[in-house]
This record gives C-alpha cells, structure tokens and sequence, in this order.
C-alpha cells in the first residue's frame, strides 16, 4: 500500500509541473485588419505560413472577420461571401491549433482565440443593456494549459473614433475628447467585468490583449503631450485600478515600441505579477510577412494596409 501512495504521489507531482518541465509557451497577438484582407485571395497560404514559422501555441487575432473583397474597398454583402470568421477551425488546422472560439464580438470586428490547448469562454461582454456599450464586444476565455494550470485571458477591441459612440454631433463630440472618454468608460467596464472579478487576481494568470486604440502615458516620452491628455485615459485606468502590467514597456523601458504603421502604440499585451514572473520574452513583430506597409492607393481603398496596419505581438512564458 505505501509503495503504491508513493507511486500515486510521484504521478500527481509530475503532472503538476508538466508545463514547468515541458516546452515554453508562446502567445501571438495580433490585429489582422479585415479577417486578412491581404492574403484571403491567396486562400491565406501566406498568413498559415507566417503562423506556422513562429508555431504559436496560443493566437488571439483582432478584425478577425472578412468584410471586403480581395484587393478592393468593396463590402462582402452576403454571408456566404465571408470565410471568416465561420471557418476558423478550418483555418486554425493549417497551422496547428485544434481549437478555436470567437471571444469577443459585437458587430463585424471580434476576436478570435485559437489554441493547441482546450480553451472555453467565460463572458462574452457587450456592455449592460443601458448606459455603457462595448462597441465592438469583448470577451474573457480560458485556456486550459499544460500541467493543469489556467490562463485567463481577455480579448478587447475598443471604439476608434475621436467622437463617442452614437454621438449626435460628432464633430463637436469630438472637439470634446468624446471618443477618449467614451473608451475609457468602456475599459473600466471590461475590467470591472473580467479580473475585477478575482480578488486575488495578481496571483492568478491573467492575460489582457487587444487593439486599445489609445496611446499609453508612459510612452509620453515619444509622444510629448500633456501629463493630463485625455488620449491616456484607458491606459492610466489599466495601470491605476488594476495589477496588470504592460509587458511591452517593462522589456523595453525608455524604448518606444510602434505597433502600428501609423507610428502608435496601441496593442498592448498586459499581464498579472504571477504570469509576468514567467514571460521569457516579448516582442513587437516588423520583419518579413509582419512587415507592414499602406496600400498606395490610399484613400481610395480606405488606406487599407498589406498584411494589417498593426503589427503582431509575441511573446513566450516558461515557468
């Protein structure tokens, strides 16, 4: 009988620190503009490659939805016209990831979880039926790691605009700093929603993620605004009421990081003490496939770029 406790002992010490004794794990973000607009009429060989080259464990993709027709500014005005984001699944076994789930969606620009790791949602939030909408939707998943362990993790898109949502005047809202205000509320209600949710979060692993489309105060460095600008709203919310850290900054502090081809950093990969304690590396992608670039056209294709107009964020974490 004890030999066989001992022996039930050493199988359960084992899997518990199987991710720790395993492989890292590497996480891809990355706002692929239009369901990868780019690449979709070359049945997405090049993105599957780019994908398969880095051989993610877990992607999160941003716009991961098919709007337009290859190579124009043309809406796709039925749904059997759209591959994305129905066949995920499908497109996700290309380059290895068995599971698939739409975190956040509101409109035509959700999120998307693929994994080589079970994964589930929690809450999909769109906001609360009133006063606060999540224009483009949010969601918090799970995904079940290796060894047992779980990685929350929470996809966002906020609004774009430099007015509100739904604002009557928009240029005057604008004027206002209405878009900012209107973004700041919509983070404070994710979080409120997601890790607020878990008094003891900074122990846990939590992962946020998504096109923020707000620029962050610490990078004022480069950016040179006033300390009190409204455009730091969102992310002075993040920093102030919660324990993420930006992991970005933290790897490359005094080092401005664009992620956009516009010059902004606006997708920012944030984590709990826990899971920062853990993250090998970071880095904002800008060679080869990610080498993003505008479309020479310009407004005549929405200033549409090749892949994106963002830039992937990938990291890895070994315990």
């Amino acid at each position: 009988m004890r030999r066989f406790l001992a022996f039930v002992t050493s199988l359960l010490a084992l899997s518990s620190c199987a991710w720790g004794q395993g492989r890292e794990v590497k996480v891809l973000y990355w706002n692929i503009q239009n369901g990868m607009w780019h690449d979709q009429g070359n049945n997405y060989d090049n993105f599957v490659r780019f994908v398969r080259e880095l051989d993610p464990d877990i992607c999160i993709w941003a716009e991961a939805e098919s709007r337009y027709k290859t190579d124009t500014a043309e809406k796709m005005q039925m749904p059997e016209e759209q591959y994305l984001p129905w066949n995920w699944d499908l497109l996700a076994a290309r380059y290895g990831h068995a599971y698939t789930l739409i975190c956040g969606k509101r409109d035509t620009f959700p999120q998307v979880i693929t994994s080589k790791y079970p994964l589930r949602i929690v809450k999909r939030v769109n906001g609360n039926g009133s006063d606060i909408i999540v224009a483009h939707g949010a969601g918090w998943a799970v995904v079940q790691l290796p060894g047992g362990e779980e990685l929350n993790v929470v996809t966002l898109h906020t609004w774009p605009q430099k007015y509100a949502y739904l604002a009557v005047d928009e240029k005057a809202d604008a004027a206002a700093h209405g878009g900012d205000r209107f973004r700041a509320r919509e983070m404070q209600y994710i979080c409120e929603q997601t890790i607020g949710t878990d008094p003891s979060a900074k122990d846990h692993l939590w992962l946020m993620t998504g096109d923020f489309n707000a620029i962050s105060s610490v990078d004022n460095f480069h950016y040179g605004k006033a300390a009190d600008d409204t455009a730091f709203l969102v992310h002075d919310y993040v920093r102030g009421n919660t324990p993420y850290i930006d992991v970005i900054e933290r790897f490359y502090p005094g080092d401005f990081q664009k992620t956009t081809v516009s010059g902004k950093r606006i997708d920012m990969v944030y984590v709990t003490p826990a899971l920062f304690g853990k993250v090998t590396s970071a880095r904002v992608l800008r060679e080869g496939f990610a080498d993003c670039y505008r479309d020479p056209r310009g407004k005549d294709i929405h200033n549409f770029c090749h892949p994106s107009d963002h830039f992937p964020v990938f990291l890895t974490i070994r315990p």
